[in-house]
């Protein structure tokens, strides 16, 4: 069974055109969105009908929830004022653009899911397990202290943008790292693919897991100049989508 796991595609619909068509080479049996469909870019609504029209499996993202919900902040943790401002000014441009019907899909979503592939349990969260907008950062304290708290074998999510896989104990964990808006230093769109494979294909007791990584190139500068021709939103969006960084 291969799962690809999307998340953070922040309203690129370029980025996410391009990772849907890898996908498919790949021939993923099911691909699962943990959330943050909106925000950042320009393309709120033309992001939510492509997932709606591929019924892809959706979970809510802490900005999903803020659109859905009419509320003026994402939730994100930002430690520098100015940060704060352009995440508002991104907010109003969000709320403005995206549809009636499709703030009603975002305030619908679910905020977790739980699926089991051959003998695998895995939990999808956009956060973490306590809260929608907290960060799970590679060895990070947040994420020891969830991982402990695991009844699942496989925890993935998202938020922070930056992709990983990392066992705690017998538990494993997993970002998916970021469609839209990549915090790895490259531009490239970023995702992951989780193939659950039966080791003992008579007795189906036991499995094996791998992640890979997944980087897909695609037209970043076409999502960077609609940013610059925008009247709302700041342009320094467009400097992080062409640099792919978090500042």
């Amino acid at each position: 069974m291969k799962v690809g796991v999307i998340s953070d595609i922040h309203s690129n619909l370029y980025a996410l055109n391009a990772v849907l068509a890898d996908l498919k080479n790949r021939n993923a049996d099911l691909i699962v969105c943990i959330g943050d469909l909106v925000g950042y870019a320009t393309r709120p609504n033309e992001v939510i009908e492509i997932l709606r029209r591929e019924k892809i499996l959706t979970i809510m993202g802490n900005y999903d929830e803020a659109i859905g919900n009419f509320k003026i902040i994402c939730g994100c943790d930002y430690k520098d004022p100015k940060d704060a401002e352009k995440a508002a000014m991104s907010m109003h441009f969000t709320g403005q653009e995206t549809t009636t019907k499709n703030k009603e899909y975002l305030r619908n979503l679910p905020k977790e899911a739980t699926i089991t592939f051959n003998n695998k349990t895995i939990r999808f969260v956009h956060g973490s397990t306590r809260i929608i907008n907290e960060y799970l950062k590679e060895d990070s304290k947040e994420a020891k202290e969830v991982m402990s708290e695991l009844v699942e074998d496989i925890l993935v999510c998202g938020h922070t943008h930056i992709p990983y896989a990392k066992y705690y104990g017998e538990k494993l964990l997993v970002n998916a790292g970021s469609v839209g808006k990549p915090k790895t230093n490259r531009p490239d769109a970023n995702y992951v693919i989780i193939n659950i494979q039966n080791e003992d294909e008579i007795s189906k007791k036991t499995s094996s897991v791998e992640v890979e990584i997944i980087e897909v190139p695609y037209d970043f500068e076409k999502t960077a100049r609609e940013i610059e021709e925008n009247e709302i939103l700041p342009n320094d969006f467009a400097r992080l989508i062409r640099e792919g960084t978090k500042k």
